[in-house]
């Protein structure tokens, strides 16, 4: 059994102040594979005290001097990636596709904010006046556990690269996940209190970063309830925010779409990183006239899709995180049949052979209206809910028809419907015809998926605030 039993602050491994052990659990087994020692408010005080005293000679560095430091943490994590990999397996559970995307995912945003900090514009002319774009301060960076080192490293390498120091408040529950970075990133050698992170729960140590004003930025990524807290706790001292939140994203299969072409992109939008994903395909939007069919193309299809041991190659669909969020899953099934929607393929309990683990069988609910609480709610987890339309209007009606707005797939063929209808929806991504992700172009949510922008040029102008300087040249 792993023990945890160290933070990270002002360049070093320390003890935490906080008493508490967290149990961490391998979710295709449920037996508990290790603790976490996590750290309270005098913690997150201590790495907040570091960060600051760090920022004033990190905030004046070159942009040679960042990208080196970057380039060393870019070598230092991709040097980890088998170890990563298996602790993604055993205490995430993800299946070995995505768990080696998710293994190879750290070092590639730090590439691409490497990338992007090479050609950024620090200074620029507006009229008669030169604006300065300053790093805004210490950045307190708080990270899920549905994809824990890619957020770490891509929130971390964005503030760096603006030249804002760090507090990071990764989740509990991937806190092995957590180590693995630390320990790369501490190989990295940079200057003490330039990051730093603590293992602690969201309501003391993420409270704690909220409410100190010695943070001047947050960057979230979570829930829209806890974003949502997060304004408000973060307004009394103006913190700048950054929020990625919850998803409800709809697929618009249009009626051209040849639904053996496209169902297998449109169930692995909704299948993506086992359901546990903000960006997930969860509401397919299908016409009226073609439902049955669809349907039928659904049922074939879902019928290759596996749930089951993420170390198995066949494997499609790995376990819940935990048991909390597997009973959760388990409620919203069961209310989709009392809401009268019809199951067309999966249903309660664990798949047919397995008799521990928080697996679920692949779902999909039909004969669906965006009524129903299993459509409007974001379920995390491998639950797909068909809503019949009548015309292309009412299909986009219903695409907005929810309080969010991160992601959505269009899928047709004729690229001007698609595109039409694209443009249309409400939503800081949309995709047509493919799964591919842009790492230049800006990520983020309207509406409750979030507030701001990461990635690219725009995830670096969050950790900036511009500055105009008027000079009298006589």
């Amino acid at each position: 059994m792993q023990r945890i039993e160290h933070i990270y602050i002002n360049g070093e491994f320390v003890t935490p102040h906080g008493q508490e052990w967290f149990d961490l659990y391998n979710p295709s087994t449920e037996a508990v594979i290790g603790q976490v020692r996590l750290g309270d408010a005098e913690d997150a005080q201590r790495a907040i005290a570091a960060a600051q005293a760090a920022f004033p000679a990190w905030s004046r560095t070159t942009r040679a001097e960042r990208i080196a430091a970057l380039r060393r943490m870019h070598k230092a994590i991709a040097a980890r990636e088998d170890e990563l990999m298996e602790a993604i397996l055993v205490e995430y559970g993800a299946p070995l596709v995505r768990g080696r995307w998710m293994a190879t995912y750290p070092a590639d945003v730090i590439a691409q904010a490497i990338e992007t900090l090479e050609s950024f514009v620090f200074e620029e002319q507006a009229g008669a006046a030169k604006v300065i774009h300053t790093p805004v301060g210490v950045a307190g960076l708080i990270t899920p556990w549905n994809s824990d080192a890619g957020f770490i490293c891509n929130k971390l390498a964005t503030a760096l690269a603006a030249g804002c120091t760090a507090v990071i408040k990764p989740s509990e529950m991937s806190a092995m996940q957590t180590q693995v970075v630390i320990e790369a990133l501490h190989e990295a050698g940079l200057p003490p209190g330039v990051f730093n992170i603590v293992n602690g729960r969201g309501d003391v140590v993420g409270e704690e970063i909220a409410r100190n004003p010695g943070i001047a930025k947050i960057s979230f990524t979570g829930s829209s309830a806890v974003g949502q807290h997060l304004v408000v706790a973060g307004a009394a001292t103006m913190k700048r925010v950054t929020l990625e939140l919850g998803g409800k994203s709809p697929t618009v299969v249009l009626d051209d779409a040849d639904f053996a072409a496209i169902m297998p992109l449109a169930l692995q939008a909704g299948f993506l990183n086992s359901g546990q994903a903000c960006i997930a395909g969860t509401r397919i939007l299908v016409p009226r006239s073609r439902l049955t069919e669809f349907e039928q193309a659904a049922k074939a299809g879902i019928s290759q899709i596996r749930s089951g041991d993420p170390r198995d190659a066949d494997t499609d669909i790995g376990p819940m995180v935990s048991r909390k969020q597997w009973e959760r899953v388990q409620d919203y099934i069961r209310l989709g049949q009392q809401e009268g929607a019809t199951l067309l393929a999966g249903g309660e309990g664990r798949p047919e052979g397995m008799n521990t683990g928080w697996f679920v069988k692949p779902t999909i609910f039909t004969h669906a209206n965006n009524q129903m609480r299993i459509a409007r709610e974001e379920i995390f987890g491998p639950v797909l809910t068909i809503i019949p339309y009548d015309d292309e209007a009412e299909a986009i009606a219903i695409a907005n028809d929810t309080r969010y707005g991160l992601s959505a797939l269009v899928l047709g063929k004729n690229p001007e419907s698609c595109e039409r209808v694209a443009r249309q929806i409400d939503s800081g991504r949309v995709l047509v015809n493919t799964l591919a992700h842009e790492p230049r172009a800006p990520f983020g949510g309207f509406k409750h998926s979030g507030l701001g922008r990461e990635m690219g040029r725009w995830g670096i102008s969050a950790y900036l605030e511009p500055k105009t300087l008027m000079m009298n040249a006589s």
